[in-house]
């Protein structure tokens, strides 16, 4: 039984890394989105041509993206959403909302002062972590029915 996860939100910190580096051994394929946040905000005028206006430059970049964002959400298992410190990340939100009104099972990695503004979706959520290694705890349980160490 194999698990397809989708690791959503915040792109500025190593927490994507940290997850596929714990679950080394267990039967799960990652996906995400761009991260590198230039050719995600430029993909759309690299692609389709340039926009002297930037709402249309925006608006491009983010219906290319979002093509592949409902792509991966659909096919994904499990959808993993990183609500970081320091950036609103609408899209998170997005994703968050979108994988719930699916089914999908969702694991919301939040830092704890984020709760109260979370609540909403921490509802829809299935777990709700604190840190990496809780996430990737949580996979390898429900691969192996294992508890930590």
């Amino acid at each position: 039984m194999g698990l397809n996860v989708y690791l959503a939100g915040e792109i500025h910190t190593d927490w994507r890394d940290q997850i596929i580096d714990g679950a080394q051994g267990l039967d799960v394929t990652f996906s995400g989105p761009v991260t590198d946040h230039a050719a995600s905000d430029d993909c759309g005028v690299a692609i389709l041509g340039a926009e002297e206006n930037k709402f249309w430059h925006d608006r491009k970049g983010a219906l290319l993206n979002g093509i592949r964002t409902r792509k991966a959400l659909d096919d994904a298992d499990i959808v993993v959403v990183r609500f970081g410190d320091k950036y609103k990340q609408w899209n998170a939100a997005f994703d968050a909302g979108y994988a719930a009104a699916l089914g999908k099972s969702l694991v919301i990695l939040q830092p704890e002062d984020h709760d109260h503004a979370l609540k909403e979706v921490d509802a829809a959520a299935s777990a709700v972590a604190r840190d990496p290694s809780e996430v990737v705890e949580i996979l390898r349980y429900v691969l192996t029915g294992q508890l930590p160490g």
